[in-house]
C-alpha cells in the first residue's frame, strides 16, 4: 500500500514531467546509496522492539510489517505510478484481474448493481457474469459510447461504473467525463480500465473517474515479463477499504515484479510513443488493403471515436483490429502466415503480436455475448511492437498471401 507522496524527490513533484517522475520518483536510498531500485526480496521485517511491533500491527505506527500487504520495492512502484496518474493512492496487485476483483470485494456487497460496457476484455465480462453473480452482484452491459443507454441503465441500487477506453479489441472511445457525470448524479463510482492508454496518454481521474484500474502486465511492463495490475485513486475511503481487502485477502503484487514494473515505467513515455506511430502507420496500410473489410483505430479519421479520443487522450494508442474478408478459417491462415509477429493473446510487449479474438481473449463468452461485443470470426486483433515498421508491414502481407491474396 502505499499514499503517493515526494519520497525520493528532493525537486517539487507538481513542477516535473511524467517523463521525469517515471524515473525518479518513489526511491527512497537506503544506507547502502544504490542508484538502481533493489528488490526488497523478504517475506518479514524485524522490529527495534517488542513495543515497536505492537505499534505497527495495530497501525498506530506506519512502516514495514509483511510482504503481503507492505513491502518497500512494492511500495516505490505505487507511488510512481501514482503519480503519473495524479493519484493520491495506489496499490499493487497480483494481476490486473485481481485489481479489479478486490475492488469489487470492497466495495460492492449483495444486491447491488454494476453498469458496465458489453466491449469489455472478455475474462472482465467473465468475472462479473459468472463469479460476482454467485454473490447476487448484478450486472447490466451497454455500448461503451452510447450515453443515454449508460443513463437509462442506472438503477437505484447501482454502486458501480465500469468501462475501458479505448475498448479491447475494437478500440472504441468511452466519453468518460460524462459518463463520470451519470455517475455521480447515481451516487455511483466511475471506474476505468486504462490499459490500452496507460497515464501516458490519458488520465481518467482528471476527467471525472473515481477509480483507475491497470494491468501493469501490457504497457507498463512493457516486454511482456511478469504479470501484476494496481488500482489508484484519489479517494481515501476506497483507498483504506481495498488495502483493508489487500491485507486479509492477500492478492499482491511480488517485489521482484514491482522491481521488473519500475524498468518499464523508466521508458514507457518513449515506448508509447512508438507503439502509437507504428500502430498508425499499420492502420493506414491495411485501410488500403483488397482484403480488410474494415479497421479499427481511433487515429483514422473514419473511426466513430477520433473526435473524442483527440480530446480525451494525447495518442492514440498501439492497438489496431482490421476484419479480414472470409471468416474464422482465412483469420487463422492470415495469422499462421506471419513469420516475424508473436501469435499471443498479450499486448503492450515490444514484440508485434498478433491473435483472434473470438477464440481466444474473448472465446468464453458465448456467440451472441462476442456479436453484440462487435467480436466475429474475421476480426483479427495487432498490438504494435517497437520494431521497424516497414518490416511489421512486409510480416503482415505475408499473412494476407496464406490467406489467399493475390
Amino acid at each position: 500500500m502505499s499514499k503517493v507522496n515526494s519520497a525520493g524527490l528532493d525537486a517539487d513533484p507538481n513542477e516535473l514531467g511524467l517523463e521525469t517522475l517515471a524515473i525518479r520518483s518513489g526511491h527512497v536510498r537506503s544506507p547502502e546509496r544504490e542508484h538502481a531500485e533493489p528488490i526488497f526480496a523478504t517475506s518479514s521485517f524485524i522490529f527495534n522492539s517488542a513495543e515497536q511491533a505492537a505499534s505497527l500491527f495495530a497501525e498506530e505506527e506506519t512502516g514495514n510489517v509483511y510482504s503481503r500487504f507492505t513491502n518497500p520495492t512494492v511500495a516505490t512502484f505505487e507511488t510512481r505510478l501514482g503519480y503519473l496518474e495524479g493519484a493520491n493512492y495506489c496499490v499493487g496487485t497480483s494481476s490486473g484481474l485481481a485489481a479489479i476483483s478486490g475492488l469489487v470485494l470492497c466495495q460492492l456487497k449483495a444486491g447491488e448493481h454494476v453498469v458496465a460496457s458489453r466491449e469489455l476484455f472478455g475474462s472482465t465480462i467473465s468475472l462479473f457474469k459468472k463469479i460476482f453473480s454467485r454473490f447476487d452482484i448484478s450486472i447490466t452491459l451497454v455500448s461503451v459510447s452510447d450515453n443515454d443507454a449508460w443513463q437509462k441503465a442506472v438503477t437505484s441500487n447501482t454502486k458501480m461504473l465500469f468501462l475501458e477506453t479505448p475498448t479491447n479489441p475494437l478500440c472504441q472511445v468511452a466519453d468518460i467525463a460524462q459518463i463520470a457525470q451519470i455517475a455521480r448524479a447515481a451516487g455511483a463510482m466511475l471506474v476505468v480500465d486504462n490499459c490500452f492508454c496507460t497515464p501516458i496518454l490519458q488520465q481518467p481521474l482528471s476527467l471525472g473517474a473515481d477509480v483507475v484500474i491497470h494491468t501493469a502486465t501490457k504497457y507498463l511492463d512493457g516486454q511482456g515479463r511478469c504479470v501484476g495490475g494496481a488500482m489508484v485513486t484519489n479517494n481515501e475511503q476506497i483507498h483504506d477499504d481495498y488495502f483493508a481487502m489487500l491485507r486479509t485477502t492477500g492478492p499482491s503484487m511480488s517485489p521482484f515484479n514491482a522491481w521488473v514494473f519500475l524498468k518499464g515505467l523508466e521508458t514507457l513515455s518513449l515506448r508509447m510513443a512508438r507503439h502509437c506511430e507504428n500502430a498508425r502507420g499499420i492502420a493506414e496500410w491495411l485501410q488500403k488493403h483488397d482484403m480488410v473489410e474494415s479497421v479499427f483505430y481511433p487515429g483514422l479519421k473514419a473511426h466513430s471515436g477520433h473526435d473524442l479520443a483527440k480530446r480525451q487522450q494525447s495518442d492514440f494508442g498501439g492497438v489496431v483490429s482490421f476484419r479480414i474478408k472470409g471468416g474464422r478459417s482465412v483469420s487463422w491462415k492470415f495469422i499462421n502466415g506471419t513469420r516475424i509477429l508473436s501469435i499471443t493473446a498479450n499486448l503492450g510487449d515490444a514484440k508485434t503480436t498478433i491473435t483472434h479474438p473470438a477464440s481466444t481473449t474473448h472465446g468464453r463468452l458465448t456467440e451472441e455475448e462476442r456479436n453484440l461485443s462487435g467480436v466475429t470470426e474475421n476480426l483479427i486483433r495487432v498490438a504494435a511492437g517497437l520494431e521497424n515498421l516497414d518490416d511489421i508491414i512486409a510480416d503482415l502481407e505475408h499473412g494476407f498471401t496464406a490467406a489467399g491474396a493475390p
